[in-house]
Order: C-alpha cells, then structure tokens, then sequence
C-alpha cells in the first residue's frame, strides 16, 4: 500500500519569465573583465563614430547634450547571470546616428584599453541602445566600464561594451576580441547564443 503526502518534495517554484533559458536572477552587478581597468576620466573622454564617408566626434559635454534619456532594462550575462529592472541614464544611438550616412549594416564597437565587439546596426538603432553614463542613479563606476559605456540590454551584456570610445560601421559582420576568441557573433540571451 502506498500513499501520497500533498506538497511531499516541495513545490516547484515559476520561473520569472523575464529571465532567460540558463540565466540566474542575482542583486548585485558583478564585475567580469579582460584586463586592466583603463583609466580614463570623463574629461578626457571622447566618442568617434567613423563611417565610409567620414568621423564624427563628441566629448562628453557634446554627447550629453545630445539628449539624455531614463532607461530601465533587463541585463543578461553571458556566464550565466541577469539583473532586472536596473536604472540606466544614457544617450540614445539614434540620436548619435541622427545626421549621419552610411551605407554599412554592421559596426565595430571599440574601448578604452583595445576591447572590441562586433554588432549589427539593426540591433543599435530604433531605441535599442545607449552610451551609457549613469547606472543605478550614479556615475558609471570605472569597473563598471565609466566613464561611459555601450548598452545594449537585449543581447548579451559583453556585447555592452565597457569603456567606450567610437564605433566604425563594417559592411561585414568582422567578430570582434570575444567573438574570436569563441562568443556567439551575435549574442541572443533568449536563444542562448553563448559560443560558436
């Protein structure tokens, strides 16, 4: 004779749908690198947007003029962990690209310190993206990639590109310094698209 205890081996809990397959929900921001931290003030910052037809550059004053924006998004690690509802305060790529022609569907996002990351314009423009300045309602902490850093909050965040300091349109998906080094080209968290 056998018997079933109600709630014998627990209840299985619902999985918040905001979180992706094989992501974890964690509080705290963790810090992940390759490298040294650059040190890089935000006076002595500057963003180039080099293109087939020509550079444009902004200082910080000139890039927070363009309009800054009260962002609150999801983030999602490619080592496993995602952070929600995280306030973000930034510069909308679309105003960047507001005035600028290019005939090229991808770009190349370039930091401080030589860190590269390969991303389709498509996944830059139409109020997917920011340089971020602001994080948690503080200046971007210089682990945390400050002065400024590249957030795009729908792809893995190593695709967020910390330290920031240009992108150039590419005609080409080129991978950039992960993507060669085995990261997924592209980088849906929602598609799990970790590595090659």
């Amino acid at each position: 004779m056998s018997f079933i205890t109600r709630g014998f081996g627990g209840r299985r809990s619902e999985r918040d749908p905001r979180l992706p397959p094989g992501q974890t929900l964690v509080s705290d921001w963790p810090v992940l690198s390759a490298g040294p931290t650059p040190d890089v003030t935000e006076a002595d910052w500057r963003f180039t947007l080099r293109t087939e037809y020509g550079d444009r550059h902004w200082t910080a004053d000139q890039m927070r003029a363009l309009g800054m924006e009260d962002i609150t998004v999801d983030i999602h690690c490619v080592t496993h962990w995602t952070k929600l509802e995280m306030p973000w305060r930034g510069v909308s790529l679309d105003r960047i690209f507001a005035d600028v022609d290019t005939d090229h569907a991808f770009a190349m996002a370039h930091s401080y310190g030589g860190y590269t990351t390969n991303i389709p314009l498509d996944d830059l423009l139409d109020g997917r993206s920011w340089i971020a300045f602001e994080a948690d309602g503080e200046p971007l902490d210089p682990e945390h990639g400050g002065p400024a850093r590249l957030l795009v909050p729908h792809l893995y965040f190593w695709k967020s590109a910390k330290w920031i300091r240009g992108l150039t349109t590419m005609p080409r998906d080129d991978p950039g310094f992960w993507e060669q080094n085995g990261y997924h080209l592209h980088g849906d968290p929602w598609q799990e698209e970790r590595y090659w």
